[in-house]
């Protein structure tokens, strides 16, 4: 055994002397040349045990030294082998090039920025001869989608750890059709990193870009043609003029607070008020725990205070990178309701399509129109969809399933008119296959505005979207868990409940009626039992369905040590004892905790508000 140690050992400390070789930045090889000095193996194993892995997000971990870290050298690596996968795909990537943007992340201790990456990751292409958009300032994560589709570019990369802690930071990758990447081009480009891990010889002079005649800079155009794209989606400009309906704005000390106000421009809305301890991006997030507004009502302290102060009654909330949007409207009780990203979906999507209904007068245009959402997202859509003859459709979890798939029906001349999911990702306009959570801020504006032209608020719409086509009740949390292990043995135990290949029959006293499991394939709801819905053995994720109408879904997450689950009670139109339903829904949840995660025997850190 001391003998296995010791190569391990050996084989570590051959990783970090080769590293030296090869790393210019002196603060991360001086952080190396102290590991190796200190002969700590067990330090080693934290910075050179496994590469960072790129999968369909790119990439997402802390900045550091070592394989395992965001830093100068492992951006150097990713986009040689990411440089080399694209000019075996594309013959014309000399012609066409890529885009780059950055949010405002920066790491003093190992001089890691999203920046600094940007301008290496720039480099490396223009030392290939590959022409490189780079944005010469902070953007939202949309515009670089937005861009890859209208300049046809071949790719995009965005340096940005969305609403990850401050010391994470990210490597995020758009094919050419506008969309994030989806296998194989993850194994691909993985492969690829693998075979080009020794800097060029140009790598680490990023200076050389400034006077190279193939970078451009697109942030003037796309500021422009951007606002210009999103006022398709304005429909109700006179209101918006005139208003008396007022917005608090809060970036969470990220990019989103120019560009919100611009759009509200391009709607003719007066600018939401900016709460000015968050509105400067601030890589250190000083005001806030974590810098994720789907963590509910933390984040959104001093946008209360603000509002309060200034009379408005709604409250929208951008993510750091501005692709996600939270929103809180005061009640007539003087508390404040945070919407879920369920309940935001279930308003834009009755918003849209009823903007869209009254601007096509042509009844047969219908057949053509559709709307997404991701599988463990409110089926809401669905139930509007079949009252009004439109299609929905979903898809797996994530947005890099609902770009591509839109993009598709795009392709064929169909109309994909709102995409969202659950966590609080809303695609509202068709220049941006991705999130966006600039636009889905305006537009919701707009939404707020119009309402209140009749005297409603958005709850009040909420529910009355819920009277006409169902209510969908929805509740989803998560647990913590550091250990590979106990996850794998947690949904192992699930499809080996009682006896082997056998999944549970019951949860609690709610029986269950059917589970697909698309991590094996299984679905017990289809003739040969195979699942429709791609299936992937790399990220676990079952869904149960219960004889009382409920579903739920539990999955690993790929960005976070985190189990989530997400469950929903659906009642036909008519059903209005919401109190009696949601009931129901706390009961199936308390039981699939119990019975399903167990967290006392399995050691799981629950969600802490």
């Amino acid at each position: 055994m001391a003998a296995r140690g010791s190569a391990g050992d050996a084989a570590l400390r051959r990783a970090a002397e080769q590293w030296l070789l090869w790393d210019k930045n002196p603060k991360t090889s001086a952080i190396v040349k102290q590991l190796l000095a200190e002969g700590n193996a067990g330090e080693l194993q934290k910075y050179f045990g496994s590469r960072m892995e790129f999968g369909t997000a790119g990439l997402r971990a802390a900045m550091g030294a070592g394989i395992s870290h965001m830093n100068d050298l492992t951006i150097i690596q990713t986009t040689q082998g990411f440089c080399r996968y694209l000019e075996k795909n594309f013959s014309d990537l000399k012609k066409r090039g890529v885009v780059i943007g950055f949010d405002a992340r920066a790491h003093l201790s190992s001089g890691g920025s999203s920046k600094r990456f940007a301008r290496l990751a720039a480099n490396t292409f223009i030392s290939q001869g590959v022409p490189v958009y780079l944005f010469s300032d902070i953007i939202p994560t949309p515009f670089v989608p937005y861009t890859v589709t209208h300049l046809n570019l071949c790719a995009g990369i965005m340096v940005t750890a969305s609403h990850n802690p401050k010391q994470d930071n990210g490597y995020k990758v758009y094919w050419e059709n506008g969309a994030q990447i989806i296998s194989p081009h993850d194994k691909g480009i993985s492969q690829a990193i693998e075979e080009n891990q020794e800097p060029w010889p140009q790598a680490w002079d990023d200076k050389l870009i400034d006077s190279s005649l193939l970078l451009h800079d697109p942030y003037a155009m796309v500021n422009k043609e951007y606002f210009k794209d999103i006022q398709k989606q304005c429909f109700h400009r006179n209101i918006n003029k005139e208003t008396n309906l007022k917005f608090v704005h809060t970036s969470v000390h990220g990019v989103g607070h120019k560009f919100v106000q611009l759009a509200f421009k391009a709607f003719d809305l007066s600018p939401p008020f900016a709460v000015p301890e968050q509105k400067d991006p601030d890589p250190e997030f000083p005001t806030v725990k974590y810098p994720n507004p789907e963590e509910g009502k933390g984040v959104l302290t001093l946008s209360f205070a603000l509002a309060e102060k200034d009379g408005a009654k709604i409250i929208l909330a951008n993510d750091p990178d501005a692709d996600r949007l939270a929103v809180a409207e005061k009640q007539e009780s003087g508390e404040w309701k945070v919407f879920s990203g369920n309940e935001l979906g279930a308003l834009l999507g009755w918003w849209i399509f009823t903007c869209w209904k009254n601007n096509n007068r042509d009844t047969r245009a219908i057949k053509d129109v559709y709307m997404l959402s991701s599988t463990v997202s409110s089926k809401i859509l669905r139930a509007i969809a079949l009252k009004e003859g439109f299609h929905f459709e979903e898809t797996l979890t994530g947005f890099k399933w609902m770009g591509n798939r839109a993009k598709q029906l795009m392709d064929q001349g169909k109309a994909v008119l709102f995409a969202f999911e659950e966590a609080i990702g809303y695609m509202c306009c068709p220049a941006v296959l991705d999130k966006d959570g600039v636009s889905a801020a305006v537009i919701t504006a707009e939404m707020a505005s119009f309402l209140a032209t009749r005297n409603l608020s958005l709850s009040q719409q909420l529910k009355a979207v819920y009277d006409e086509y169902g209510f969908h009740i929805t509740k989803a949390s998560y647990f913590i868990c550091h250990d590979p292990k106990v996850i794998q043995q947690l949904f192992d135990n699930l499809r080996n409940f009682d006896g082997k290949n056998t999944y549970p029959k019951s949860c609690g006293r709610f029986k269950v009626s059917g589970i697909r499991d698309l991590t094996t394939g299984y679905d017990s709801s289809q003739p040969d039992q195979k699942a429709i819905l791609p299936t992937s053995k790399s990220s676990q994720m079952i869904t149960f369905t219960f004889a009382n109408g409920g579903v739920a879904t539990m999955r690993t997450s790929g960005t976070e040590p985190k189990i989530k689950y997400y469950s929903e009670l659906c009642a036909p139109p008519g059903n209005s004892d919401v109190e009696q339903l949601k009931k129901e829904l706390d009961e199936l949840v308390n039981a699939l905790e119990k019975h399903f995660f167990q967290p006392e025997k399995n050691n799981l850190q629950r969600k802490t508000e």
